[in-house]
């Protein structure tokens, strides 16, 4: 039973979420509806230390790997200061190098890194790390928005429920759109979201990294609805605009301009989530002037459109 199904292997490290090895468990299990198999196996048989205070207790260690053809790596705790072990590594890198196909989701995509099969690819995670999987691997151009990564034989995703997204694309990818809905419906999930995971990133503008302007920028927040320049802004923190623009960069990584605009879609996002204004009406609010302007922004900074960021996070009333 089961032969000539895809085999699917979900490779459980330590500090595994549950979260993420329980999609693509879920996704791809094995029963008679599914083109697939599914097993679940770490670094060795036997007991694996999980996050969240879980644990998992797998029947199959490395050799699973090896008669895969998918292999899913689930997300792990503190990505950026453990490495994987090494027979892991090599394990990936076989499994690719014999034509398997390998998949992360979240904080796995660290793991992938180390094999190096991401160096000169695209790649994603979750949002909180993608800066830290940037700087570790240089070679990898990381894409903090998207919900996930198709690079053919290797793919990444964003964050945990991400992982749905990912695993419903490869079902797509596999076997049409038809599957792909069976498999959605069963786990009452939507088919397909639109928007990249900026949308979920609880602010646009960056925590500053010092006190810096800190009183320019609480002026110019209470201030978004009016018009407001470099040189405006260098006025009230008494600065030359040069100095002004220099320094800001330097504490946040963000032109003072820039910081402005996210400024305001951040305004925005939040006059979406709690009033019924109109598109129109928050624009003007929040000193983007036009509807079209704000959409334009809007979908520049997250990836989405204000009625469909509405239609996501509006709180709803409760009965």
């Amino acid at each position: 039973m089961g032969r000539g199904k895809h085999r699917v292997a979900v490779l459980v490290l330590e500090g595994a979420k549950p979260l993420d090895v329980g999609i693509p468990a879920q996704v791809f299990s094995s029963r008679p509806s599914m083109p697939y198999t599914v097993r679940v196996c770490g670094p060795a048989p036997g007991l694996v230390a999980g996050g969240d205070g879980l644990s998992y207790h797998v029947a199959e260690g490395l050799e699973a790997v090896e008669h895969a053809d998918t292999v899913f790596v689930p997300g792990y705790r503190d990505p950026a200061t453990t490495a994987p072990p090494a027979a892991v590594v090599e394990a990936l890198v076989a499994a690719h190098a014999r034509g398997a196909r390998l998949a992360a989701i979240s904080t796995g995509a660290f793991a992938l890194a180390a094999t190096g099969l991401l160096d000169g690819r695209r790649a994603t995670t979750h949002w909180h790390y993608a800066k830290a999987l940037a700087e570790r691997h240089p070679q990898i151009r990381v894409d903090e928005n998207v919900l996930f990564v198709d690079e053919g034989a290797v793919l990444t995703s964003a964050g945990a429920a991400s992982g749905i997204d990912l695993c419903l694309h490869l079902v797509r990818r596999d076997h049409g759109v038809g599957l792909s809905n069976h498999v959605a419906r069963r786990l009452v999930a939507a088919p397909y979201r639109s928007g990249g995971q900026a949308q979920y990133v609880p602010r646009s503008v960056p925590e500053p990294l010092g006190d810096l302007f800190a009183g320019t920028r609480e002026w110019a927040l209470a201030h978004l609805a009016e018009p407001l320049t470099l040189e405006g802004l260098a006025r009230h923190a008494r600065v030359s605009a040069r100095t002004f623009s220099r320094r800001f960069v330097e504490d946040t990584g963000y032109t003072p301009m820039q910081w402005v605009l996210r400024a305001r879609v951040d305004l925005a996002r939040e006059l979406l989530e709690r009033t019924d204004l109109g598109v129109e009406q928050i624009a003007d609010r929040v000193g983007l002037g036009t509807g079209a302007n704000l959409r334009l922004h809007f979908h520049r900074v997250l990836g989405t459109s204000p009625t469909e960021y509405r239609h996501t996070f509006a709180a709803r009333a409760e009965g």
